[in-house]
């Protein structure tokens, strides 16, 4: 917390978070051309974001791109802000937008107390991951080519996908294809990257959630952060966060439901 606090009381690195949050995945040329300061500057700047996790670098060949990673700020939210607010106030965590010709790609970054193996466990019980995700129940044999659902407890589709890769305690790839409403099923299929490496008595997870619709609504990413700082709570001191889906989601939700011909789920 000391980190991210330090990170953000300065405006040039605020700055340098707005323009990632206006357009993510930016080069350090890129961005040093929206500031009035050095090459150095910037960098000495980036490397402060860094370190408090509040921007994550990828390589994309001879490129470094910089993402602004919303899962700090979110748990700043967590410890404070949620005793008190209502839960629009979760709008927070879409505070990170890459666009791309067509599609988007967003990274989120969190450490957490626990092992590989426990973490793995964790994402893969349908058990364990319903505390975390909303009450999503999410069933499959997390096998390579395996079919995956997230049903609600009463065994409504909410999504479902293929795992592409599952290499545990490590990797895990899977398509994703959101079906709570009509308007977020047209949204299309994207991508969801699980990524678990240790670091001494700490697991770091990377959620790479790409090949998403330009321009998709918030609703298809956007709870990421919240599910993310409900798992660290879960594996760290055994209660998750008290989380619920916006009003307006739940709302469309509801008339899914009801338009569903008798005997089918919403889709």
């Amino acid at each position: 917390m000391d980190a991210v606090f330090r990170a953000l009381a300065d405006p040039t690195r605020r700055r340098l978070l707005d323009e990632l949050f206006k357009q993510d995945g930016q080069t350090l040329t890129a961005l040093e051309q929206r500031l009035p300061m050095t090459r150095f500057g910037v960098m000495k700047h980036l490397r402060v974001l860094a370190a408090a996790n509040l921007v994550v670098t990828r390589r994309r060949g001879r490129e470094k791109l910089h993402f602004l990673n919303p899962v700090p700020i979110r748990l700043v939210h967590d410890r404070w802000v949620s005793k008190y607010a209502e839960p629009w106030a979760a709008h927070l965590s879409g505070l990170k937008q890459r666009l791309e010709e067509r599609t988007m790609e967003k990274v989120f970054e969190i450490y957490i107390r626990t092992t590989p193996e426990r973490l793995w466990q964790a994402i893969t019980t349908s058990e364990i991951r319903s505390k975390y995700s909303f009450g999503a129940v999410v069933s499959s044999e997390f096998t390579p080519g395996s079919r995956f659902e997230m049903r609600t407890p009463d065994g409504h589709l909410l999504g479902e996908g293929e795992n592409l890769e599952v290499e545990p305690p490590h990797r895990l790839v899977q398509t994703m294809v959101p079906l709570w409403s009509a308007e977020i099923q047209a949204e299309g299929p994207s991508r969801i990257t699980w990524e678990i490496a240790p670091q001494g008595e700490v697991c770091r997870l990377t959620l790479t959630h790409d090949q998403i619709r330009e321009g998709a609504s918030t609703e298809v990413y956007g709870g990421w952060p919240m599910l993310l700082s409900s798992l660290k709570s879960l594996l760290e001191t055994g209660q998750s966060m008290d989380f619920k889906p916006p009003a307006e989601v739940m709302e469309r939700w509801q008339r899914s439901l009801e338009a569903a011909p008798a005997g089918t789920s919403a889709s």
